[in-house]
């Protein structure tokens, strides 16, 4: 029995012993497969692509030909043929300022140029025959001087009187109220009935052509601005609807805006602008190449932005190397960046949550 139990022992071992061996020796290949290991990330090589810096403005649309319609004359309104927002035509009436007392005094007038008219005609005829009769010996030379004298007067008094006729004319012309030249009536504040002055504003009358767009721009940006530079007038979807440029340049500070007024003009029919309208414009300052990165792949922490860039080892391997950045302008779905990037860095754009500095990982894409 104890020959059986001492040849048996090794050869119960060596199986356990062949199978210990073999279990210590497949860890061996682990640290190899463990070094090549990382993280599956997408990344995207950062690329130079023109970028503009820009401001954006509130400005107003004002047109090149507009004027405040005032009356000439005092009196009550009696016609009011337009509304606010009207189309007219140069020389159409607009309104109608009682012209009563104005046609009377038209009408006596001109009876009164009648009974010059009349008299003047006897005259002219009595001027002649006294020539006659004076060439004729019959009448003396102080007879004809009269004659030439009355004749003289009434003809003064004649045409005085057309001319007086003829003022009063032009200012019953007044008390009708045309559109100066075709355009878009504005606001009408008065009604019929109303007492109106020389000094009060009835409406006005723009022309929806020639717009220009006034922007105030900051003084601190008086050393960048210039003739020439671009503005992109935007719609209520932030759309670019026209892209224009500064064609004037206010040598001067304005007082209430303490800015400096830039011009640039609209010809735009996309959209109906109108003057006095407010729109919001981008000024284009210049446009230069920067890095362009995808907006997800910015993180924020602390106040400070950075992104994730795939950084080959020494190995060969490639580890998330944190990059803090400056953010510069928006660009669709990119940012800008001013600092902290240069062109063909491999920027991750995938999983940036999950990562920290010096983290390996594994870049396709």
């Amino acid at each position: 029995m104890k020959r059986l139990t001492s040849l048996s022992i090794p050869s119960i071992l060596c199986p356990a012993l062949l199978l210990s061996l073999a279990g210590c020796k497949k860890p061996e290949a682990a640290p190899q497969g463990a070094g090549m290991q990382g993280m599956p990330v997408q990344t995207q090589t950062v690329a130079l692509s023109p970028v503009q810096t820009t401001s954006d403005y509130v400005a107003t649309i004002k047109s090149r030909r507009s004027v405040i319609v005032m009356p000439q004359i005092s009196g009550n309104l009696t016609e009011l043929q337009v509304r606010s927002g009207d189309h007219v035509k140069a020389g159409q009436l607009m309104m109608v300022v009682n012209p009563i007392q104005q046609q009377a005094l038209v009408d006596a007038q001109r009876s009164t140029e009648n009974q010059k008219k009349a008299l003047f005609d006897y005259n002219t005829i009595q001027i002649e025959r006294q020539r006659k009769l004076f060439d004729a010996g019959i009448t003396s030379r102080d007879t004809l001087d009269q004659a030439e004298q009355s004749y003289k007067n009434t003809k003064s008094d004649y045409e005085a009187s057309v001319a007086t006729r003829k003022s009063l004319e032009e200012q019953l012309a007044y008390y009708k109220i045309k559109a100066p030249f075709d355009g878009i009536v504005g606001d009408v504040p008065v009604h019929l009935g109303d007492y109106v002055t020389p000094s009060i504003s009835l409406t006005t009358v723009d022309e929806n052509k020639d717009l220009e767009a006034y922007v105030y721009v900051p003084t601190e940006r008086s050393s960048e601005v210039h003739s020439g530079l671009p503005v992109q007038i935007l719609g209520d979807d932030g759309k670019v609807i026209e892209t224009t440029s500064v064609d004037f340049l206010s040598p001067q500070i304005d007082a209430m805006t303490q800015g400096i007024l830039l011009k640039a003009p609209v010809h735009s029919t996309a959209v109906a602008l109108r003057s006095a309208q407010l729109v919001k414009v981008r000024v284009v300052w210049n446009t230069s190449p920067k890095p362009i990165v995808p907006v997800l792949a910015v993180s924020r922490q602390g106040g400070q932005t950075f992104v994730f860039v795939a950084e080959q080892q020494k190995d060969g391997h490639f580890a998330a190397r944190q990059l803090s950045v400056t953010l510069g302008e928006t660009v669709g779905n990119n940012y800008a960046i001013s600092s902290g990037l240069k062109e063909g860095d491999k920027v991750i754009v995938s999983g940036t949550q999950f990562l920290v500095d010096n983290m390996p990982v594994f870049p396709h894409g």
